[in-house]
């Protein structure tokens, strides 16, 4: 679908929705499935949006340096994006992928101490990474802004 003609289809809303209606989402979906089953499906929806967002960048299979890959993620989902995070920086430790996430949408309105994991933000983010550099990554949320972490931190670690 052109993006041009999504928003002509919204011309008085554009292209966004509240954070309070995409935490609904979330949320009727627990109730329906279950956490695990909602878990899943964001991933995997997430992985999906990360992968086409790459393709329509150009960027996969490339070269660049995770602090270039950092910037382009940025600006493709931060401010001046679609707004589901912003992607403060990558960094890589052997086979372990780090990437620091601010402002995540899945963590907005929680409050602190809450178990609530960045699903569809880790897997967008995953999704992407699988194919900017063409490896199988296994991802997890390893710090969370909710439980005294500075950054949602994604690790994701390369699979043979």
């Amino acid at each position: 679908m052109n993006m041009q003609n999504s928003i002509a289809n919204r011309p008085s809303l554009g292209q966004f929705i509240s954070i309070v209606c995409f935490k609904s989402v979330i949320t009727g979906m627990e109730e329906a499935l279950g956490e695990k089953a909602t878990a899943i499906s964001m991933i995997a929806a997430g992985r999906a949006r990360g992968k086409n967002l790459v393709k329509e960048l150009g960027l996969s299979n490339s070269s660049l340096n995770f602090d270039a890959i950092a910037i382009g993620l940025n600006i493709a989902v931060g401010s001046a994006g679609t707004r589901l995070t912003a992607v403060d920086k990558i960094v890589q430790a052997g086979d372990l992928i780090k990437v620091y996430c601010s402002e995540t949408v899945c963590s907005a309105n929680e409050p602190d101490g809450s178990n609530r994991l960045s699903s569809f933000t880790m897997g967008a983010i995953w999704g992407a990474l699988s194919e900017i550099t063409g490896k199988k990554l296994r991802g997890v949320h390893a710090e969370s802004v909710l439980r005294g972490g500075s950054h949602d931190v994604f690790e994701f670690s390369v699979l043979e």
